[in-house]
């Protein structure tokens, strides 16, 4: 066993990918429900808008406290309690079914506002677990992996959603969503642990992480990088005074904005522009999104490839990010396309663009500060998700006020030619971070 390198570290990025599988199919619940609550509720676009956005209100929010608990408590437990409460909350969403007028969108919007908050320390703990784990050659396939799990939470519950919105009801799928999620907490309690407290870890496995520049004692009993080490505001400024990183998050920012319109508005935009009905859209959705899957395994595969070829990681993770936002920007091309046929196709290759171009994570791995991954995690994340808020809502008045979609892909096209600039003109080189003003100890 001491000269044999075991493979666990890919069980564990098994596990991150299924609970992000579930992690963003209950952020999608509310969009494949969507048309049949607009409906039921006679809601308008702006007001469909508002609701969209806000799990992301509270999922900004909470991002720096839940940075704070995993760098406090580690991943383990701090993730166990957000899968818990957020599927929780999902499951209650469902219950919104029993009231009516502004007391139903009062509900609605209050517990997306939790679902929210809870999900906060999860892709933080995602970065943290995959610093931890994974050696830096390996480190952009790790992460791109469990980010694609966002695309194939859309490949394997969009049409599973859209039947149980079409056969028994839009509440129907929040119970379900939300029971899949209590049980999947508890498979997560038994199978995370640190590199060096892991049962089944070889030494050999051990060794070849570490010497990979694996950050080994992050996570687990064993753990060494204690938030006691850092000055927790003077760290954020440090962060944010660092120009890289700023770059890094507010590029985060734009990329993210083409998540949340798929995410939120894309199926109304099939069922509203594109004239086709619920369950078509639930089946139609899952297309681009099988795009982004391969999209996004094939961004990580490259950037590992040219690291292993001898490229620094600027270019190794730079080349994918630009290719992928250029492909992005041919979903623009659909307010000129007439067949449905060929909007999903186009949609598809924008949304395999998108895929090879989230790379954001394996970035936040290979520059965070070994003492406060959990809080440049929260950062990045809190600027990508603040267009979790934006985008729904500015969708939501261009299609009020046009009365069309043509003005919103424009809208989401143009920030991923913002999310290029940032990563060229901006971002520079790609190295850790030392801390220097912020530590205490």
């Amino acid at each position: 066993m001491e000269h044999v390198i075991t493979r666990k570290r890919w069980l564990i990025l098994a596990m991150l990918f299924a609970v992000t599988t579930i992690n963003y199919a209950d952020r999608a619940t509310i969009s494949i429900a969507g048309p049949e609550i607009k409906k039921e509720l006679g809601l308008s676009a702006v007001q469909m808008g508002f609701i969209f956005s806000a799990f992301a209100w509270s999922y900004v929010v909470a991002q720096l406290p839940g940075g704070w608990l995993l760098d406090r408590f580690g991943s383990k437990i701090t993730y166990f309690f957000s899968i818990f409460l957020w599927s929780t909350f999902t499951l209650f969403t469902g219950a919104a079914g029993f009231f009516t007028g502004a007391a139903a969108v009062g509900v609605l919007f209050t517990l997306r506002l939790l679902v929210g908050a809870a999900e906060a320390p999860s892709f933080p703990g995602n970065s943290r677990i995959a610093s931890s784990w994974f050696p830096t050659q390996e480190r952009g396939l790790a992460a791109a992996i469990f980010n694609s799990a966002q695309y194939f939470a859309t490949v394997l519950f969009a049409p599973i959603m859209g039947w149980l919105v079409h056969t028994l009801g839009w509440h129907s799928v929040f119970y379900v969503m939300g029971g899949l999620g209590i049980v999947v907490a508890f498979v997560w309690l038994k199978t995370i642990y640190g590199p060096k407290d892991h049962p089944g870890i070889s030494a050999g496995e051990l060794r070849y992480i570490q010497e990979g520049g694996a950050l080994v004692d992050l996570e687990g009993t064993q753990r060494t990088a204690q938030p006691k080490q850092v000055d927790t505001l003077a760290c954020i400024k440090e962060l944010l005074g660092n120009r890289m990183l700023l770059g890094v998050y507010v590029g985060q920012y734009c990329i993210t904005t083409l998540t949340y319109f798929f995410l939120t508005w894309f199926p109304v935009y099939l069922v509203q522009e594109r004239h086709m009905t619920i369950l078509k859209a639930g089946f139609v959705a899952s297309l681009p999104a099988i795009a982004g899957f391969l999209g996004g395994i094939t961004g990580g595969w490259m950037s590992d490839r040219l690291a292993r070829r001898g490229y620094s990681l600027s270019v190794s993770r730079k080349l994918p990010i630009v290719l992928g936002m250029l492909m992005s920007m041919s979903m623009i091309a659909c307010n000129y396309i007439e067949t449905d046929a060929l909007v999903v196709a186009v949609m598809s290759l924008a949304f395999f663009g998108k895929g090879i171009g989230a790379l954001g994570w394996a970035v936040v791995s290979d520059t965070s500060p070994k003492e406060a991954g959990g809080l440049s995690g929260a950062l990045f994340n809190t600027f990508g998700n603040t267009a979790g808020i934006t985008t729904p809502i500015v969708i939501g008045y261009i299609v009020d006020a046009t009365g069309s979609f043509a003005g919103a892909l424009v809208y989401v096209g143009a920030n991923a030619a913002l999310a290029i600039a940032c990563y060229l003109f901006v971002v520079g080189d790609i190295q850790r971070v030392k801390l220097v003003k912020s530590l205490t100890s």
